[in-house]
């Protein structure tokens, strides 16, 4: 069974509103946009920009093993392990049962 489309609007300031009328297909292209900002989100907030309590909790235990970095090639900022491989190292969690 095929589902219906549905139709959302939302309002924008008149200079967005100008740039959006040169665009060929406004549907495609805001339909891309959302797509893109969705798989594109911060995992620990989930875009929000904001940690719960419980999710700042979280990052502190992680925080301790773990440090931000730059990297050389790239220039984008990424999670780097203080402990590395460390066979006695954790991260606070069992990933094996957060995943079932």
């Amino acid at each position: 069974m095929s589902r219906k489309p549905v139709t959302l609007t939302f309002k924008v300031d008149p200079a967005l509103a100008e740039i959006l009328d040169k665009v060929p297909n406004k549907s495609e292209f805001v339909r891309r946009a959302v797509l893109s900002a969705l798989e594109n989100t911060c995992p620990l907030c989930s875009g929000t920009g904001i940690l719960t309590p419980r999710q700042r909790d979280h990052w502190a235990t992680l925080a301790r093993t773990h440090f931000m970095a730059k990297c050389g090639d790239c220039q984008e900022y990424h999670l780097v392990c203080h402990a590395g491989d460390s066979p006695d190292h954790s991260h606070g969690m069992d990933l094996e049962s957060h995943l079932k």
